[in-house]
C-alpha cells in the first residue's frame, strides 16, 4: 500500500484493508483516520471491520467521513483535535487519499489561524504575507528546493484569483469560474496557512502584526501583498460600478459585466459611445486598460455595429505603451478600429445615472457621455506596507531591484505588485522574481549573502482582436526579451500564435506550473 507525508508525522493513502494492518505496525503506525464513508461502493470495507483490527493491533482508530454534502473543512476541527490528542505516527485515508490531504490541509490552516488570533507564540521559519501569486509561487519554489522547510503563508481570502483571465472574461472568451480557486487547493503542499489579516510589520523585532493583537515571528519574511486599488480616487465610480454602463475588468465580479455591455452596445440601435480609462502609472497590468478595448471592438466588428459605435481610449499618459518597439502593431489596431485616443486624459469623476464621465486635462476638465464606461482606478502602494518601516516614498516596500532584498533589513524580501521594483507589474514578473526570491532566502537562512539576479522581466500580451495577440515581454529599461524564437512568435507583431498561448497555455501554466514550484522558462539567474 502506498502513502504519501504530508507533514511531520502524518501520511495519508487510499482505502485501507484489514490485511493491510499489520504492514501499518510494522511501519510504526498508532492512529488511523479514515475519512471516507461507508458504503461509497460495493466491495469497500466498513469502517468497523477497519476499528476491530486496528485496535486488535494497538492502534487508535477514528471515523472522520469526507463527502456528499461534508466537505473537508466541516471535519478540520476534529482531524486537528485527534492529531493533537494522538501525538505519534498518523494516518489518515480515503479511496485515493485526496480527501484526506484536503483534510489535513484545512486542519493545519485552521490550527494556525486559531494559534495566531488566540493569542500564542507563533514563530515560522520563514513567513509569506500574502497569498496572491507572488506568495503562492514563492512558497512552492522555496519547498521545492526545501520539502521539509518551515514556511507559512499569512493571507485571510477563502479564494484565489487568475487575475490575468478577468480580461478574458470580460472579452467573452473565458468563464468567470476560470479564473478562481480555493486557497486551500493552491498552497503548496508543507506550507501552513494562516488565515488572518495583517495589521502591520516589526522589522527590527522580526514580527509580522495581526487583526486582533496577534503576531507572528520569523527568521526571514518575504513581503507578497499587492498594491491598492483606489477606487475611491474617482468621484462617483465606486456608487457606479456594475450598472449604468459603468464597469472594469479590474475586479472579478464587474468582468461578466464587461462582456454584457460589450453584446448591448451590440444590439442597440443608433449611434453610442464607449469610454475606455487608464490612470497613471504606475498600475498593474499596464496593458490591461488597451485589452479591455481592443476585445471589444473586435466584437463590435464581427457583429458589423463598430462603424455606429465612437470608441475613445482616455489614457492619462502620453503614450500609448512604454515599450516603443511594440507601439506600431498598437497604433495599427487603434487605426483600424478608429479608436479616438484622448492623452494626457484622467478620469476623475463618474456619474452613473447621467452617464457622464469627466476628465482632467491640461486645458481643463472635461465631460463626455457614455453608453458604456470601462474604467481603471488609480494603483497605489498597499497601506500596511505604506505605513510601515518597510516603505519607501511610494507606499511599495522598498527592495533591491536586482536581489530583491529589502534596503533596510537582510532577512526580508519582497516581490509582487507591492514591491518598489520599477519592472511592469503582471504575473508574469512575479512568476520571474518568485525563483529568485526562493534563492536567496535559503541564502539569507544560511547567513549568506544573496546569489540570485531579477533582470526586470514583465510581460503583457496585448489582445488586439479575438484571435491575435502582441506579445509584450521586456526587462529593466525597455529591453526586449522574448522567451520563444522569433520565428514562432514575432511579439512586436500581432500573432495566433501568441492567442493560443494566452488563451490555451497560460492557464494551465499558471495553476500546475507556477503556483507548484514548476520554473518553466524561468530559472533564477546567478547575480553576477
Amino acid at each position: 500500500m502506498q502513502t504519501r507525508h504530508i507533514e511531520g508525522q502524518l501520511h495519508v493513502s487510499g482505502q485501507v484493508r484489514p490485511q493491510d494492518i499489520d504492514g501499518l505496525v510494522s511501519a510504526g503506525i498508532t492512529t488511523l483516520i479514515c475519512n471516507r464513508p461507508d458504503n461509497e461502493e460495493p466491495g469497500q470495507p466498513n469502517f468497523e471491520e477497519l476499528a476491530q483490527a486496528a485496535r486488535a493491533r494497538g492502534i487508535a482508530p477514528f471515523y472522520l467521513p469526507v463527502g456528499g454534502k461534508i466537505a473537508p473543512e466541516d471535519q478540520a476541527e476534529a482531524f486537528a483535535k485527534i492529531l493533537a490528542e494522538n501525538p505519534g505516527p498518523t494516518l489518515a485515508f480515503c479511496r485515493t487519499g485526496n480527501r484526506s490531504e484536503k483534510v489535513a490541509c484545512a486542519a493545519r490552516s485552521r490550527s494556525a489561524a486559531n494559534g495566531a488570533t488566540n493569542g500564542r507564540a507563533l514563530h515560522h521559519k520563514v513567513v509569506i504575507v500574502g497569498g496572491g501569486s507572488a506568495g503562492i509561487a514563492a512558497a512552492a519554489s522555496l519547498l521545492k528546493r526545501s520539502p521539509a522547510l518551515d514556511v507559512a503563508i499569512v493571507e485571510p481570502s477563502e479564494d484565489h484569483f487568475y487575475q490575468p483571465g478577468f480580461t478574458m472574461v470580460g472579452g467573452g472568451v473565458f468563464q468567470q469560474p476560470d479564473t478562481v480557486r480555493k486557497t486551500r487547493e493552491v498552497l503548496p503542499k508543507g506550507a501552513s496557512w494562516i488565515r488572518a489579516a495583517v495589521s502591520g510589520f516589526a522589522p527590527d523585532s522580526n514580527t509580522v502584526e495581526l487583526e486582533g493583537g496577534a503576531a507572528v515571528t520569523y527568521d526571514v519574511l518575504v513581503v507578497a501583498l499587492g498594491n491598492r486599488l483606489a477606487w475611491d480616487s474617482i468621484e462617483g465610480l465606486e456608487a457606479a460600478l456594475g450598472q449604468n454602463g459603468v464597469t472594469s475588468n479590474y475586479r472579478y465580479d464587474l468582468a461578466p459585466y464587461t462582456w454584457q455591455m460589450v453584446q448591448k452596445l451590440a444590439r442597440t440601435p443608433g449611434p453610442r459611445r464607449a469610454l475606455f480609462s487608464q490612470p497613471p502609472m504606475p498600475i498593474k497590468c499596464a496593458g490591461a486598460p488597451q485589452k479591455a478595448m481592443y476585445l471589444s471592438c473586435s466584437e463590435w466588428e464581427e457583429r458589423g455595429v463598430l462603424g455606429d459605435i465612437e470608441v475613445e481610449f482616455h489614457n492619462a499618459g502620453g503614450v500609448l505603451f512604454g515599450v516603443p518597439d511594440y507601439v506600431p502593431a498598437l497604433m495599427e489596431t487603434v487605426e483600424r478600429y478608429g479608436i479616438g485616443l484622448k492623452f494626457g486624459s484622467t478620469l476623475v469623476a463618474v456619474d452613473g445615472p447621467a452617464r457622464e464621465a469627466t476628465f482632467r486635462t491640461e486645458t481643463g476638465e472635461i465631460t463626455r457621455s457614455f453608453d458604456m464606461l470601462h474604467a481603471v482606478p488609480p494603483q497605489e502602494g498597499n497601506p500596511i506596507i505604506a505605513n510601515s518601516p518597510l516603505a519607501d516614498a511610494a507606499g511599495y516596500a522598498e527592495v533591491d531591484q536586482v536581489t530583491l532584498q529589502s534596503l533596510g533589513w537582510p532577512n526580508v524580501f519582497a516581490l509582487g505588485d507591492g514591491c518598489s521594483t520599477p519592472n511592469a507589474k503582471t504575473a508574469a514578473a512575479a512568476r520571474k522574481q518568485a525563483p529568485v526570491v526562493a534563492v536567496n532566502v535559503l541564502a539569507a537562512l544560511d547567513g549568506k549573502d544573496p546569489v540570485a539576479a531579477y533582470d526586470g522581466y514583465g510581460s503583457c500580451p496585448l489582445t488586439v482582436d479575438r484571435g491575435h495577440i502582441v506579445l509584450a515581454e521586456f526587462t529593466y529599461g525597455g529591453k526586449l526579451a522574448p522567451s520563444l524564437p522569433r520565428w514562432l512568435i514575432d511579439g512586436t507583431r500581432p500573432s495566433r500564435v501568441a492567442w493560443h498561448l494566452k488563451a490555451d497555455a497560460l492557464p494551465p501554466i499558471y495553476w500546475h506550473g507556477m503556483l507548484k514550484g514548476r520554473e518553466w522558462l524561468v530559472p533564477p539567474a546567478p547575480l553576477l
